[in-house]
């Protein structure tokens, strides 16, 4: 298992690179207010100019979870491996529902911070068009001149319109 306090050095560094910033006003003038009574390896700080008190852990996607830091990441390097869900759960010693929530709200935070793709230079693009139900295989599938000439299904039931009445439909006899 991953060292607890290695994880939160880590998230610390590449959360503040430059510094601990209050992540409501962004001023960097803080005091460090000892550590967090269940995460011992959670810094807790005050800021100075709002007054707004903060963990390492504030507007993070690890705020008010309860598994620890070294299981988002152990998970986070799991799912580089391209490892199912569920056997990371099974690693992990997880349920596999709370896998799977782990795994949304991690993609959810990486998708996000991805840097938006310029294209440079000489692009070359393939362009592809394919029309719902023509494939190559099948009898009419395929074929789009069998397709147009036929009429459209009807997918409801045969009988006549409206609730029916009882001299259209008499009940039925139970004998």
């Amino acid at each position: 298992m991953i060292d607890e306090s290695k994880c939160y050095d880590e998230l610390r560094e590449k959360r503040w690179p430059y510094g601990v910033h209050c992540p409501e006003c962004l001023s960097n003038k803080t005091n460090k207010r000892g550590k967090n009574h269940r995460q011992q390896e959670c810094r807790r700080y005050t800021c100075k100019k709002c007054g707004k008190r903060f963990d390492d852990l504030t507007g993070t996607i690890f705020m008010g979870r309860h598994q620890p830091l070294s299981v988002w990441f152990s998970y986070l390097y799991l799912m580089g491996l391209n490892v199912s869900n569920r056997q990371v759960a099974e690693e992990l010693d997880l349920n596999e529902s709370d896998g799977q929530a782990m795994a949304e709200l991690l993609r959810g935070g990486i998708a996000p911070c991805r840097p938006t793709v310029r294209l440079a230079g000489e692009v070359e693009c393939d362009e592809v068009y394919v029309v719902a139900g023509h494939t190559l295989r099948g009898t009419s599938k395929g074929r789009p001149d069998k397709i147009k000439g036929r009429a459209a299904r009807r997918r409801r039931l045969k009988g006549a319109p409206g609730r029916g009445t009882l001299a259209k439909e008499p009940p039925r006899s139970l004998v």
